[in-house]
């Protein structure tokens, strides 16, 4: 059978590749082997990250991207193959949050910014529905595709205040189980979707809900950690174990699952 988790050479295409999360992800990817292509708004972070990857040997490319803008992605695609031929795999890991999509403590539903509300959700899902479109295209003349979502707790079990990124997140872990019998029913068994369902872990979006200015936790931050059996939050390279099943032939036939990555959290009670 050979190594099932082999993954040299195949080309990944990692939106969001810039944030804290992505940024361990393609580094990751690329000592493995693969030919990871880094998708992103920030080009001065993407062709940092890109150059550390190739110091550190391995092989990568940095294109700015609007994940929101189909005609953008498909010149990205372009170039894709234009340099390597061929994408193998593709993981959405591109989201976000706004404040006026939240309903703090001291606010109530009527105080929900509808426009912020839809523009987490535009983001959350056509931000995972379009890159998906875009990149599959490129995957059928292999007759193989994988595809990675990145879901969220919040989708699992209704989070108070992020009643936006929550909803969005849940159409994400739905529209990933519909793919998966798409893809596989119209297309052939070569083609998988699955998401990645992270816990809490510390990033750009949320380090000042969960850290005070002087690094130190907030409340929220301790509720969480209360409520993890492994007391604490998760590190960004905890994921990539996860991520490089997924997308290897040792899970060929894991199709429309959501994997949880979360030290216990949606596992525990009371």
């Amino acid at each position: 059978m050979g190594n099932l988790f082999d993954i040299k050479g195949r080309v990944v295409v990692v939106t969001g590749g810039t944030g804290i999360l992505g940024r361990s992800i393609c580094a990751y990817l690329a000592g493995e082997g693969a030919r990871v292509v880094v998708l992103g708004r920030n080009e001065a972070a993407g062709e940092e990250l890109v150059g550390k990857i190739r110091n550190e040997g391995g092989e990568a490319m940095f294109l700015v991207t609007d994940v929101m803008n189909r005609e953008k992605l498909e010149a990205n695609r372009e170039e894709i193959l234009r340099a390597y031929g061929r994408i193998d795999i593709l993981l959405n890991a591109a989201g976000g949050n706004m404040g006026g999509a939240t309903i703090p403590p001291e606010k109530t539903i009527f105080d929900l910014q509808v426009d912020a509300f839809r523009q987490v959700v535009d983001l959350n899902l056509f931000g995972t529905v379009l890159p998906t479109m875009v990149f599959l295209e490129a995957m059928l003349p292999n007759r193989k595709g994988c595809i990675v979502n990145f879901c969220s707790e919040s989708a699992l079990r209704p989070l108070t205040r992020v009643v936006g990124y929550g909803s969005a997140k849940a159409a994400i872990a739905n529209y990933t189980k519909y793919m998966a019998g798409e893809l596989a029913r119209k297309f052939g068994e070569g083609f998988r979707v699955n998401a990645i369902t992270p816990g809490f872990f510390l990033t750009e979006q949320n380090r000042t809900l969960l850290t005070n200015p002087d690094g130190s936790y907030t409340d929220r931050a301790k509720t969480i950690i209360a409520h993890t059996p492994f007391a604490r939050f998760g590190r960004p390279e905890e994921l990539c174990g996860t991520i490089h099943y997924l997308i290897s032939d040792a899970s060929a036939f894991v199709t429309g699952t959501l994997a949880v990555v979360d030290g216990g959290f949606d596992a525990f009670s009371i």
